[in-house]
């Protein structure tokens, strides 16, 4: 399910949240399917508790999950959590394309970089 890369330069919790949220918006995790426990994920992962905790608690906070009290976490079913990562990813990107015309790019360059990114390539090839 989660294999992780200790030469990223990101955060474990961080690499264990985008890998959650990237498996629930493909639909390899249903809609409120059960994810593992924290405790079970911690000893799958050999990682302390605390960070799969950390990394639920902020999938749940962005509404990519939901806790049941006694019973764990789920997958939600929620639409509006995808648009919101969306929403912020966008509000990360805005600076950098106003970056990349001050720097002279123009508007055809960058969305033949963008719609080359969006195929699967890469930025190097």
């Amino acid at each position: 399910m989660i294999h992780l890369d200790y030469r990223d330069a990101r955060p474990i919790y961080e690499q264990i949240k985008d890998k959650l949220r990237a498996e629930i918006i493909a639909g390899k995790i249903l809609p409120d399917e059960k994810l593992p426990s924290v405790r079970e994920l911690a000893v799958k992962l050999v990682i302390n508790p605390n960070t799969i905790q950390r990394a639920y608690r902020e999938l749940e906070a962005e509404g990519f999950l939901y806790s049941v009290a006694g019973k764990g976490s789920f997958a939600s079913a929620n639409q509006a959590a995808n648009e919101a990562r969306m929403d912020t990813v966008l509000k990360q990107i805005t600076p950098m394309i106003a970056e990349l015309r001050e720097l002279g790019m123009k508007e055809p360059e960058l969305l033949e970089h963008i719609s080359h990114i969006y195929e699967g390539g890469s930025q190097d090839d």
